[in-house]
């Protein structure tokens, strides 16, 4: 969808350009408005015409969990008023390729049927690290489909470990 990452594409720089100071910091805040921003039920009553930004505003504001500073803010009301509010899923998604590429990290994420925490998932970042010769990100998906082992995704680079893929070879190994 080329025209989604166009509109998003000046409001994710503009917005790394005015956080140079801490782009880390606003990525939380960013991640959570992109996720309250892909809600049907908010979009649509975004789009009502009987609908003020004003009250699309307080909507948000009320959903939003963490306090927004003026600079989210004022980032807030700049995509309401101007109907971007369904771009910002894809907004935050070039801004944290942004913050990245400034950084020379890129974000994993490991697909696992059970919870890695602690110790194991430090592990298990520096052997991805090493594997892949970058510094990671790494975030944990449950999916117990997997049965076992782990499935990362990094990009478009996938390394499956899984139990799933390995009956899946199997499967076409004897069928073949």
């Amino acid at each position: 969808m080329a025209e989604l990452a166009t509109i998003a594409r000046p409001y994710a720089e503009a917005l790394f350009k005015a956080s140079a100071s801490d782009p880390k910091a606003v990525l939380g805040w960013l991640d959570e408005l992109a996720g309250v921003a892909a809600e049907p039920q908010l979009l649509q009553f975004a789009d009502s015409p009987q609908a003020t930004a004003e009250q699309v505003y307080g909507v948000i504001r009320g959903v939003v969990k963490s306090t927004l500073d003026d600079h989210a803010q004022n980032f807030l009301r700049a995509v309401i008023a101007n109907n971007r509010l369904a771009f910002l899923p894809e907004v935050a998604a070039q801004f944290r390729a942004l913050v990245n590429a400034q950084s020379g990290t890129s974000d994993a994420v490991v697909y696992s049927a059970f919870a890695i925490e602690g110790a194991a998932l430090a592990q298990t970042a520096e052997v991805l690290e090493r594997k892949f010769g970058r510094k990671l990100n790494v975030s944990v998906v449950l999916q117990p489909e997997l049965i076992g082992g782990i499935r990362v995704v990094i990009g478009d680079e996938v390394l499956d470990t899984s139990v799933k893929a390995r009956l899946e070879q199997m499967k076409v190994a004897l069928t073949a």
